[in-house]
């Protein structure tokens, strides 16, 4: 994966090299040298963990701006339910499709509608007797991109239901075009994202060729003109907006569990922050959760709502998620959504290109060559002491052994084998200058 394709980027010039990112990379994609941090690009997935945790603000999320919309002759908004968390005292989520049709778009499309449509093929999914046990959610491009990288072996276990995000756009696309005769390629669909892993499944898409997305723009980015025109928006404001189609079970996708309430399975375990949804997914691959039919992972604490490039304060965002969906109406995705509706979504409902696993540190293409420097890895690990401080600038000391043998690090950026190589040293010399005056 090219670095233009991801979102997560560094900015040299504020990185201090200290350890706080390096430490909370779930994927070891990050070291430390020269003084300064650097992305392993084949191993880092975009989770946003490294710019929630940088002191610094030494990473970023590269999204597209609010600008880059101008680009097409018709604009659809596509709002992430995490979105309806941001505000105070949003108990008519139109006031939000206000706002954004303010702010230059020509028309709004809820992706909790596409949740709704996830939820509904999904259900379809599970009652199949061929389907894998567990079954994974594909909603979380970081964690897609974990199993591709540290648990290949679960891909196949993937469900084959394309994101919200992409339903949406699909569908925002066909109703837009149809209403107003407009060509699908005038149209630009542009997500409002809370994380940067939405921006790079848009510019490199996971199990589909081509993202029916045309940009995404952060929350961050869009919450202080947004905020502005919803103070505008009157109470005696009647706009002629449609009732949203969603169902509030749809919007319950931007917090923990969402997706697991919605698709209504008993067996399903919904899980946050990208180092617990590493350790669960490791006792999948161990059979040690055989009783699960349907695992919800989220790399974000809290869910979209506790994404890095939000505004609000993940836990207040996820009360106010909470409190909308009580007070809308009740009604099951299997009363809302029809089988005719997701078989009119056709090619576009599920994957049409394999996942691929992620081969991020391949030692050598020969395979007996691979073997020596493998065991040249173990050989100079054990020489390490194993306390993984990362101050030789790897995350652990089985990364700085491989580290070494890709020849990328020495033996000597080990603080505890250079203080043992100096204190030989000094030893020695205290040796020969009592040789000398003998």
């Amino acid at each position: 994966m090219a670095t233009n394709l991801h979102s997560v980027r560094l900015d040299k010039g504020k990185c201090v090299g200290c350890t706080g990112c390096l430490k909370r990379c779930p994927t070891e994609a990050i070291r430390i040298r020269k003084g300064k941090a650097t992305i392993i690009d084949e191993l880092c997935i975009d989770c946003g963990e490294c710019i929630r945790v940088c002191k610094q603000h030494a990473k970023i999320a590269v999204t597209d701006p609010l600008s880059s919309i101008n680009r097409y002759k018709y604009k659809i908004a596509l709002p992430a339910p995490a979105l309806y968390g941001q505000f105070k005292r949003i108990d008519d989520i139109s006031s939000i499709t206000r706002g954004l049709l303010r702010m230059g778009f020509n028309d709004v499309f809820d992706v909790a509608v596409g949740a709704d449509l996830a939820s509904r093929a999904i259900m379809e999914k599970l009652k199949s007797p061929s389907c894998p046990k567990p079954l994974i959610s594909s909603a979380c491009p970081a964690v897609l991109r974990l199993i591709q990288v540290r648990f290949p072996e679960l891909i196949d276990n993937v469900v084959d239901v394309r994101s919200p995000m992409e339903l949406a756009a699909t569908r925002a696309r066909s109703e837009f075009c149809k209403r107003t005769g407009a060509k699908p390629e005038e149209v630009g669909c542009f997500f409002i994202t809370p994380c940067a892993s939405k921006a790079t499944a848009i510019r490199n898409p996971i199990g589909h060729t081509k993202s029916a997305v045309n940009g995404a723009i952060s929350i961050l980015e869009i919450y202080g003109l947004l905020s502005s025109q919803l103070r505008r928006v009157k109470s005696d404001d009647h706009d002629e907006i449609e009732p949203h189609p969603c169902t509030a079970l749809g919007i319950g996708w931007a917090r923990t569990g969402g997706e697991a309430l919605a698709i209504e399975e008993e067996e399903a375990l919904a899980v946050d922050g990208i180092e617990n949804v590493s350790r669960v997914l490791e006792q999948i691959e161990n059979d040690r959760l055989p009783e699960l039919k349907y695992f919800e992972g989220l790399a974000c604490e809290g869910g979209c709502v506790g994404g890095p490039i939000v505004f609000e304060n993940m836990y207040i965002a996820r009360n106010r998620i909470r409190q909308l969906v009580v007070n809308l109406p009740k009604v099951k995705v299997s009363d809302a959504v029809s089988l005719d509706d997701v078989r009119e979504l056709g090619d576009e409902l599920c994957f049409d290109a394999p996942i691929r696993q992620i081969e991020a540190m391949k030692l050598d293409s020969d395979f007996s060559a691979a073997v020596k420097k493998l065991d040249r890895i173990e050989e100079i690990r054990k020489k390490l002491p194993g306390l993984d401080c990362g101050s030789c600038g790897s995350p652990t000391c089985q990364a700085l052994a491989e580290d070494i043998v890709g020849g990328y690090a020495k033996e000597m950026d080990c603080l505890f084998l250079l203080k043992a190589r100096v204190s030989e040293m000094a030893r020695q010399m205290v040796e020969i200058s009592e040789l000398t005056r003998e």
